[in-house]
C-alpha cells in the first residue's frame, strides 16, 4: 500500500503564489507545482482557477471559436449545429493558464492569465471581507422579513417556513443566525421569538453587500477608445442607474449617442444579474443581428451592479458572445455625459422625492416616450424620436416600446405617473 502524503492545511503565502505564477510560466503541471511547495493539487487548481485574469479575444477576428473553421461553409459568424469548440489543453487542463504561452499573439482562443500580486490581493480582501456585516442589502432584509415574519409569528418554525418557500436561497442556520443576531428586530422579531432561545452578539446594523474585485482589464476607456477609432461605424449606447432609495427599486437606463434615444428598466436588486436580464429581454425582442449592430458598444460606469462584464458581453442561455462593454475612469462621469445630461429629463418626471416601489416598466416607457419626443437645441430642434427614426426605423423603436408623442401633449412634470412621495 502507497504511502499517504500528508500537507500542510495553512494559507498559501505570497512566495507560494510566485512559485505557483513561475511554475505555470514554465509550463508544468499542477502536481509539480504542488510538490514543489508541499501542498495538495487540488489546492493549486483551484488556486489558478479562481484567481486567474480572464482576457477575450479578438472578436471581430475570431467571431467563434470552432475547430471546423477552415472547412465551414457557414461563414463561421455565428454557433451552428456542427459547431465544436476549439480548446488547448495547457489553458484547459494543466496548467491552466496562458503565462509566457509562445503562442500567445497567434492564438484565436479566450484567455487567462495568473499573476501572484493581484491573487493575492483578492485572497487578502476576500479573507477580511467575509468576516464584515451582513450579507444582505437593506431591500433584501424587507423582502425577507415579509415572508419570515408573519409565518414565526403563526408559529411556524423556520424550518417550516422554508420548506415552504423554495425561493428563499438562505440556509436554516443562516436565518437562525440573523434572528438571534437581531437582524429582524425592526420587525418585532427576535431570539425570544422563537421556541429555543439562543443568545448571541447582536447585530449592529450594518449592512454591506459582499463586493467582488472587479478586473477591468481591455474593457477600460482607453480600450473603449482604440476600438471606436477601428468601428467608427458603429454606435454607442451608454448605460447608467438610478434610484431614490439605497434599498431600490433602480431604474437600468441607456442611451443611443447619435440620437439621444433613451429608455429603460425597472430592476429590484442592484446586481449584474438582475441588469444583465435587460440585454436578454432585449436581444430576444430585436432578434440577434439587429441586437448586435445597435448594442455592439455599451459604455458605461464601475458600479457594482456592471462589474462582471461576462454576464453582459456572452449570451447565458447560448454562450454566444454579443457585446462588447468598457468601464469609464473612477469618478469621470463626464466620459458618458450624454446620458448623465438625459437623466434630467427623467428627473422632471420622477424627482428624488418619490417613492419607486410602484414604478413599472409600463410607467417607465410612458415616461421616455415623452422625454424622446421633446425637441432639443442639440439636434437643431429635432426630437431624439425622428433623429432615430430617420437614421433607422420606426419598427426599432415599436419594439423598444417608445411610441412618438404630439409636441403638445408632451408633459414633464411628476403628474405624467403620479408617483407617491417617501
Amino acid at each position: 500500500m502507497k504511502k499517504k502524503h500528508c500537507f500542510d492545511g495553512t494559507h498559501l503565502t505570497l512566495e507560494e503564489r510566485k512559485i505557483i505564477q513561475t511554475g505555470i510560466s514554465n509550463r508544468s503541471t499542477k502536481a509539480a507545482i504542488a510538490k514543489t511547495i508541499g501542498k495538495d493539487p487540488t489546492t493549486v487548481a483551484k488556486e489558478i482557477r479562481n484567481h486567474r485574469l480572464f482576457k477575450p479575444r479578438n472578436l471581430k477576428r475570431c467571431p467563434v471559436n470552432c475547430k471546423k473553421l477552415k472547412i465551414c461553409r457557414n461563414g463561421c459568424k455565428v454557433k451552428c449545429s456542427d459547431f465544436e469548440e476549439l480548446t488547448c489543453n495547457f489553458r484547459d487542463r494543466s496548467p491552466g493558464a496562458c503565462n509566457k504561452c509562445p503562442k500567445n499573439y497567434s492564438c484565436p482562443l479566450d484567455k487567462y492569465f495568473y499573476s501572484a500580486f493581484k491573487a493575492h490581493e483578492e485572497y487578502s480582501y476576500d479573507l477580511v471581507d467575509a468576516r464584515i456585516g451582513i450579507n444582505l442589502t437593506t431591500g433584501q432584509r424587507d423582502r425577507l422579513a415579509d415572508v419570515i415574519v408573519p409565518l414565526i409569528r403563526q408559529g411556524q418554525s423556520v424550518y417550516q417556513i422554508l420548506s415552504s418557500h423554495p425561493e428563499i436561497s438562505l440556509s436554516e442556520k443562516t436565518i437562525y443566525n440573523y434572528i438571534a443576531a437581531g437582524v429582524f428586530k425592526d420587525f418585532g422579531i427576535d431570539d425570544f421569538s422563537l421556541k429555543e432561545k439562543i443568545s448571541r452578539k447582536q447585530f449592529k446594523n450594518k449592512y454591506k453587500q459582499r463586493k467582488e474585485p472587479a478586473n477591468y482589464d481591455n474593457h477600460r476607456y482607453s480600450d473603449y477608445l482604440d476600438f471606436l477609432g477601428d468601428n467608427p461605424g458603429i454606435p454607442t449606447v451608454q448605460m447608467d442607474t438610478l434610484y431614490n432609495s439605497l434599498s431600490g427599486p433602480y431604474i437600468q437606463t441607456f442611451l443611443f449617442e447619435k440620437s439621444s434615444v433613451i429608455f429603460g428598466f425597472v430592476h429590484q436588486d442592484k446586481t449584474s444579474d438582475s441588469m444583465a436580464e435587460s440585454f436578454d429581454i432585449l436581444q430576444d425582442r430585436l432578434g440577434n443581428d439587429l441586437f448586435r449592430f445597435l448594442f455592439n458598444f455599451i459604455l458605461t460606469d464601475r458600479g457594482v451592479e456592471f462589474q462582471k462584464h461576462r454576464l453582459f458581453e456572452y449570451n447565458r442561455k447560448t454562450g454566444e458572445a454579443r457585446l462588447n462593454i468598457f468601464y469609464c475612469d473612477p469618478m469621470q462621469s463626464y466620459q458618458k455625459a450624454h446620458i448623465e445630461n438625459n437623466h434630467n429629463y427623467l428627473r422632471d418626471i420622477i424627482p428624488n422625492n418619490v417613492s419607486l416601489d410602484a414604478l413599472t416598466n409600463l410607467d417607465l416607457e410612458l415616461a421616455f416616450s415623452h422625454i424622446n419626443s421633446t425637441p432639443r437645441e442639440s439636434l437643431n430642434g429635432r426630437t431624439p424620436y425622428e433623429v432615430f427614426e430617420f437614421f433607422y426605423s420606426k419598427d426599432i423603436l415599436d419594439l423598444l416600446h417608445i411610441k412618438q408623442i404630439d409636441r403638445d401633449d408632451i408633459v414633464l412634470k411628476p403628474y405624467l405617473l403620479n408617483l407617491p412621495k417617501k
